[in-house]
């Protein structure tokens, strides 16, 4: 039903895949503060992406894991500049995909392939515990890593089947982009502007701490957030307010962590009482 966020300020923390979100909750009717997080960057040195790429088509990995749709996405930007296409997916074609959520499967299939299993918790721990009900004796298994995040626990975890790991890491955050667009953010929190903030990953939980603290904001970011209900996509972003403190006040019902049960969940909790900006002041 259209309409069923009509007056609600929602914030959300923008990545380049909150775009389409952005404009669901739009079409809820809801007014959506953009906040820009971070950009997005190809891997600074493309030497190891490009070896990378030459080694799996050289000799195909028995089995493939992809933790993002972005990583898929610009390993294909890398693999079409050095004229590889057609070699490259026909080596991934070989291969079993595992994949970290529905994002890397939405990726496979704008390139003609299918994920042959994807994770129920697009977790690393996710990945790790799928990974070890399945035979990795031998094999050799491709691993596209995503940036901030220490993967050692689930390297370790798949040689300790008896793999052999070749990691791929395309792109890069920049993490100092649009701190003072994150400041703003916290201060309309604050100032009980904000009907809701969705986050839906856990990085955009630790940027928002780490920028407050570098700005000497945490307490009022802290303020703005005990102000705000917090609408979380599942529980990778629910454990990492938890570990910080916080909690989520809105989540997607039935474990159906995607955007569209999120946006749903949000007009069913956020409908209770009217918009701030109608309520006035509170």
């Amino acid at each position: 039903m259209a309409d069923r966020l009509n007056g609600y300020r929602i914030l959300i923390l923008e990545t380049r895949e909150e775009a389409q979100f952005s404009r669901l909750l739009a079409e809820q009717g809801a007014d959506v503060l953009q906040c820009p997080m971070f950009t997005i960057h190809d891997a600074p040195d493309s030497a190891p992406v490009e070896a990378w790429i030459r080694r799996f088509i050289d000799k195909p990995c028995d089995d493939m894991v992809l933790m993002t749709g972005e990583g898929l996405r610009r390993l294909m930007k890398v693999v079409r500049r050095i004229g590889v296409e057609q070699e490259f997916i026909a080596a991934l074609g070989k291969a079993r995909k595992f994949a970290r959520g529905p994002k890397p499967g939405r990726a496979l299939r704008e390139i003609g392939l299918e994920p042959q299993v994807t994770t129920e918790k697009p977790t690393s721990e996710g990945i790790a515990e799928m990974l070890s009900r399945v035979d990795l004796n031998g094999h050799r298994v491709g691993l596209q890593l995503y940036p901030d995040k220490d993967h050692g626990a689930l390297i370790g975890a798949i040689e300790a089947q008896g793999a052999d790991v070749d990691t791929v890491l395309p792109y890069v955050y920049d993490a100092q982009a649009a701190d003072a667009n994150i400041v703003t953010a916290i201060d309309e929190m604050a100032q009980d502007r904000v009907d809701a903030i969705a986050l839906t990953s856990s990085g955009q939980v630790r940027r928002l701490v780490e920028v407050a603290q570098a700005h000497g904001y945490e307490a009022r970011l802290r303020e703005g957030l005990a102000r705000t209900p917090i609408a979380s996509v599942g529980p990778v972003v629910s454990d990492e307010l938890k570990s910080r403190g916080l909690h989520a006040d809105i989540s997607p019902a039935n474990d159906a962590f995607f955007m569209k049960p999120l946006i749903s969940a949000m007009a069913a909790a956020l409908g209770k009482t009217p918009p701030r900006n109608a309520a006035g002041p509170r």
